[in-house]
C-alpha cells in the first residue's frame, strides 16, 4: 500500500473513530435523572438574622442560633408525641423558647414578624443561574421541605424560579417532617423514580444523614459551614454554594 492509500485509510478510520466517540458520548445517560433541593439551599435566611439582630443587638446571633436549632427539634418532638404541628407553629414555639431561654423581652409584634419572614423568602443569589443550567442539562428539578406548601409556593413565585421546579413538595401534606423516611417517599412517588436516580441536594447535615439513609445519593450543600453529622451515614458529596454542585455534576 503506497503512502498516499496510507493517509487516505488513516483519515477515515479517525473519522469513524471520533465519530462513534462522539455518539457513545451523546448516548451516555446523566448519572441522575432528577435533582430535589430541600428548601434552604436554595431560600436565603439571612434577612431573617439581621431583623433579629436589629430586634437584640448583641444578642441576634446567639437568638437566631437556638431558635434554629429548637425549630427543627420542635418539630420532631411534635411528630414523636403525635401532636403534629405545621412548620409554621413550631417556628413561633422555637422562637418564644428561645426569647425565653435567653431572658429577652420579644414582643407580639416582633414575632408575628420574624416568624412572617418565612412566608416571603427570596432565594440565594447563585440559585436562579444554577436552576437554569441544570434544567439546560436535562436534569428534572424538584424540591422537598419541611416547610408548608405556601411559604414554598409563595417564596418561590416571588423570586421568579417557579417554574424551573418540577415538583414542589411539603412534608405537611402528610403531616411527617424530615427524616422520617415516608417524607423522603415522596419524591420518589411523585417522580416516578427510584432513590437512586434521584439526587437530593440539603442544606442540613442531619438531613444529609436522612436522605442517604434513605437511599438517596446526596451532595450537601454546606452554606453555614456546619459541622457534619455522626451518624454513620456521609453525604456523597459536598459543597458551600451551587457552583460547587454543579461541578461535581460535571
Amino acid at each position: 500500500m503506497d503512502d498516499a492509500k496510507r493517509r487516505t485509510l488513516a483519515v477515515g478510520l479517525g473519522a469513524i473513530l471520533s465519530a462513534t466517540a462522539s455518539a457513545g458520548k451523546a448516548a451516555t445517560p446523566n448519572r441522575y435523572k432528577a435533582a430535589v433541593f430541600d428548601g434552604f439551599p436554595i431560600f436565603d435566611v439571612r434577612p431573617i438574622g439581621v431583623r433579629t439582630e436589629s430586634y437584640f443587638p448583641g444578642k441576634g446571633a446567639a437568638l437566631t442560633l437556638l431558635w434554629r436549632t429548637r425549630q427543627f427539634e420542635y418539630q420532631w418532638l411534635s411528630s414523636l408525641m403525635n401532636r403534629y404541628v405545621d412548620f409554621t407553629k413550631a417556628t413561633e414555639q422555637s422562637l418564644d423558647f428561645a426569647s425565653n431561654a435567653m431572658g429577652l423581652s420579644l414582643t407580639t409584634e416582633m414575632r408575628d414578624s420574624l416568624v412572617g419572614m418565612y412566608q416571603s423568602l427570596g432565594v440565594w443569589p447563585d440559585v436562579p443561574g444554577a436552576l437554569k443550567t441544570l434544567r439546560d442539562r436535562g436534569l428534572r428539578l424538584g424540591m422537598l421541605s419541611n416547610m408548608t406548601q405556601n411559604m414554598l409556593d409563595r417564596g418561590l413565585s416571588a423570586s421568579g424560579v417557579s417554574s424551573s421546579f418540577e415538583h414542589v413538595l411539603s412534608t405537611d401534606t402528610i403531616r411527617s417532617y424530615k427524616p422520617s423516611p415516608i417524607s423522603y417517599q415522596l419524591a420518589v412517588d411523585q417522580f416516578h423514580l427510584q432513590p437512586s436516580e434521584i439526587l437530593f441536594v440539603p442544606f442540613a447535615g442531619w438531613d444529609a444523614a436522612g436522605a442517604k439513609s434513605f437511599g438517596y445519593p446526596t451532595y450537601w450543600i454546606n452554606r453555614i459551614d456546619a459541622p457534619a453529622e455522626v451518624l454513620g451515614y456521609a453525604p456523597d458529596g459536598a459543597g458551600k454554594q451551587m457552583s460547587d454542585l454543579l461541578a461535581y455534576l460535571g
